[in-house]
């Protein structure tokens, strides 16, 4: 007699035999997320246009040229190099996009905007072949690209420019001209925040002044947070937001021809890369600008009070004051400690994870029974401990965590409750002297 054998769905075979089921593992883990991401819109020379584009700080170091136009030490990439600092990786957006760009009669530039002015194309006869050119392209002083082709429907794209069908002779040089930025109005701001919706980072930062695009990125903030349950903070220049999810930078940058809310560089990239564990109080500033830290010791208290992102000078070096947000009004719900950044950055992190976890690996696919909040419960926790093991938070227990079935059949309904560890940010000392 043959035996039973095969997959199965309800154990109710007949025959004897063996029924495996072979099932891959869920791809979710019950682990912690990696941080260090940040998003801005950026006023550019150069780049791509219309799309949000993904630079790691191993691109920005390696191919600063090719994506924004300019070598990563040069003076206009201070404000992504102090992002850098902090931030692994970046998920940019042009906001001035819409320009011309730049021409010749050889070749077009690969993007619009000024930077495209400093293109250079240079034709000579090939030494080994007099039949061929050598076409060689500079962007600036640097020797981008050399192509040799007998003519020039044979020449390829390449990172900078697009070639043209066009009869070759011999230049010494032939600068593309006539690339120009397109402008920055709401419009564009606006763009940016439908690209940039639908994707995951810690931090987002804005190099504004004027306070009427400052709130349409604290309305997207509080929407995200509050409606998608998609947590980030936003980082932004001198403005009382009076919310958790806002770091309102009060300082300003006094170089000339920099704008004064570039800070906002340096705080996104920081906030972004701090451990869920870590704090950014007292944390050196280490970046390119010169800061403004004319303040007095009661400006500094009441800088606090209104929740305003603050750095100082200790012993000559540059500090971060407190690490917190722009929150100031306190509720029963809400109190003080939801003012540290730190605090944001834990029920940031699980709430991420949560629903990360839960999205990938429960919704539509197990069945919510015992044995499925069960599971969803044993995962919740593993997270906590992960949390408690790293310090970020303590008195952590099993029994702190409840997973319950919901008024309908699909609803699952999670209780969860956590002490956030904080770093050591003052010091009370009372000496006994005999």
């Amino acid at each position: 007699m043959a035996l039973g054998g095969g997959t199965f769905t309800a154990q109710n075979k007949e025959l004897p035999g063996a029924y495996i089921n072979f099932v891959s593992a869920a791809s979710a883990s019950a682990a912690l997320s990696d941080r260090g991401v940040a998003t801005m819109p950026l006023e550019l020379d150069w780049g791509v246009e219309g799309e949000v584009f993904e630079v790691t700080n191993e691109d920005f170091q390696k191919n600063s040229l090719k994506l924004f136009g300019y070598a990563f030490d040069s003076p206009k990439m201070l404000g992504l190099s102090d992002l850098f600092m902090g931030a692994k990786t970046l998920y940019a957006y042009r906001l001035n996009g819409g320009g011309e760009k730049a021409a010749n009669t050889y070749a077009t530039a690969k993007y619009c905007g000024v930077r495209g002015n400093d293109l250079t194309i240079v034709i000579q006869k090939n030494a080994d072949n007099a039949e061929n050119y050598d076409v060689t392209t500079y962007f600036g002083t640097v020797k981008v690209d050399t192509q040799t082709v007998a003519k020039a429907a044979d020449l390829v794209p390449n990172d900078y420019v697009i070639f043209k069908e066009t009869e070759l002779a011999v230049t010494a040089g032939t600068p593309l001209i006539g690339g120009t930025n397109g402008t920055v109005d709401g419009t564009a701001h606006q763009a940016y925040l439908d690209k940039i919706e639908s994707y995951t980072y810690n931090t987002m930062g804005v190099v504004v002044t004027d306070d009427i695009t400052k709130k349409l990125y604290v309305a997207f903030n509080k929407r995200l947070r509050d409606e998608l349950g998609i947590k980030f903070q936003l980082v932004i220049y001198n403005l009382s937001a009076d919310y958790m999810g806002v770091i309102s930078v009060k300082n300003k940058v006094l170089d000339e021809g920099a704008n004064e809310a570039s800070l906002v560089y340096w705080v996104t990239g920081a906030e972004s890369g701090c451990a869920v564990n870590k704090s950014c109080q007292n944390k050196k500033y280490d970046g390119g600008f010169t800061v403004d830290t004319n303040y007095t010791q009661n400006e500094l208290k009441a800088a606090i009070k209104a929740g305003e992102f603050t750095f100082h000078k200790v012993n000559g070096v540059v500090r971060v004051l407190e690490d917190i947000n722009s929150m100031v009004t306190t509720s029963d719900t809400c109190g003080d400690v939801f003012k540290d950044n730190q605090t944001i950055r834990v029920i940031d992190q699980l709430g991420n994870d949560d629903a990360v976890l839960f999205n990938t690996k429960y919704l539509g696919v197990v069945p919510n029974n015992a044995s499925g909040r069960t599971s969803l419960w044993s995962d919740l926790v593993k997270i906590r401990t992960q949390l408690q093991e790293l310090g970020a938070i303590e008195g952590f227990t099993d029994s702190d965590v409840t997973v319950a079935q919901g008024n309908s059949k699909k609803a699952v309904v999670i209780t969860s409750a956590i002490t956030v560890v904080n770093a050591m940010g003052k010091l009370y000392e009372t000496v006994t002297v005999a």
